[in-house]
């Protein structure tokens, strides 16, 4: 799932990028290479100037000198979200959530320790698939985004983690769906009817809810409960009044002689739903 990077970009560069001391003059340092000792502003600005040159591999080695030459030190607490931050844009997801997670570990007090959990959530977050997946991305990615809500509600991490939040529960109510008629096509009405429960209880704010509620009907009828399809279709009808999906509903009652007196009542105010070309 492809998403703007433009606000981590901005996250790291408020917190963590100091000017720029050294340059790239005389550096022709590679993956095979040692880093020799060097000044801390040195390493650390050569690391960033690395980066910016999309040479990610060589500045996360950079960085990580840093740490390991001057471990106490303010920049070696930079440079270890600046190496997290690199392996992201490298796509490297599973060495930048670790490398986030340690500076989480280690300084879960620092004022950049709300950067490192937005950048932990974004990584799972880029790994969501396709609803034919595995979702464990997903589920992944939502439970980080969460964490980053509730951790740091006042935020400009939090304001967009809650957008990403919807989109993720939009993709896992997908999958439900996308299971629930499967099971609906196997015949296996009551495994699809727990799919299609799920998605209105779990996923009640998400835009698959109308389908929910319509393939609920369908169901209840292949299973012989009219009740309940009417139900679920009145419960379709006034949320979703003008929804296709209402329309097919209301057709199937129709279809099957069950939009008697007594059950029409039960429908938004007895009427048919309009319908659209």
């Amino acid at each position: 799932m492809a998403v703007h990077r433009n606000s981590i970009k901005a996250g790291v560069l408020g917190l963590l990028a100091l000017t720029a001391a050294g340059g790239l003059a005389g550096c022709s340092s590679s993956r095979e290479n040692q880093y020799v000792q060097g000044s801390i502003d040195y390493l650390y600005n050569l690391g960033y100037d690395l980066m910016e040159h999309k040479r990610y591999d060589d500045a996360v080695k950079l960085f990580d000198e840093v740490e390991r030459q001057y471990p106490y030190s303010v920049w070696a607490r930079r440079a270890q979200l600046m190496s997290a931050y690199a392996s992201y844009l490298s796509n490297d997801y599973a060495e930048a959530i670790l490398a986030a997670q340690r500076f989480i570990n280690l300084h879960p007090g620092n004022r950049d320790a709300a950067y490192a959990y937005y950048l932990v959530a974004i990584c799972h977050y880029e790994q969501i698939t396709d609803v034919g997946r595995d979702q464990q991305s997903t589920q992944d990615a939502l439970d980080a985004l969460t964490d980053v809500v509730r951790r740091f509600p006042g935020t400009a991490y939090a304001k967009d983690a809650r957008m990403k939040i919807d989109l993720t529960r939009d993709h896992l109510a997908g999958k439900e769906m996308e299971v629930g008629r499967f099971y609906q096509t196997q015949r296996n009405y009551v495994a699809a009817q727990m799919r299609f429960n799920n998605v209105i209880h779990d996923y009640g704010t998400t835009s698959h809810v109308p389908e929910a509620l319509h393939r609920l009907t369908e169901v209840y009828l292949a299973m012989g409960l009219a009740g309940e399809a009417v139900r679920s279709t009145a419960t379709l009808g006034y949320n979703f009044p003008d929804s296709r999906w209402y329309r097919d509903s209301y057709n199937l009652l129709r279809s099957h002689d069950l939009l008697t007196p007594e059950n029409t009542a039960q429908l938004p105010k007895g009427e048919a739903p309009k319908s659209h070309s």
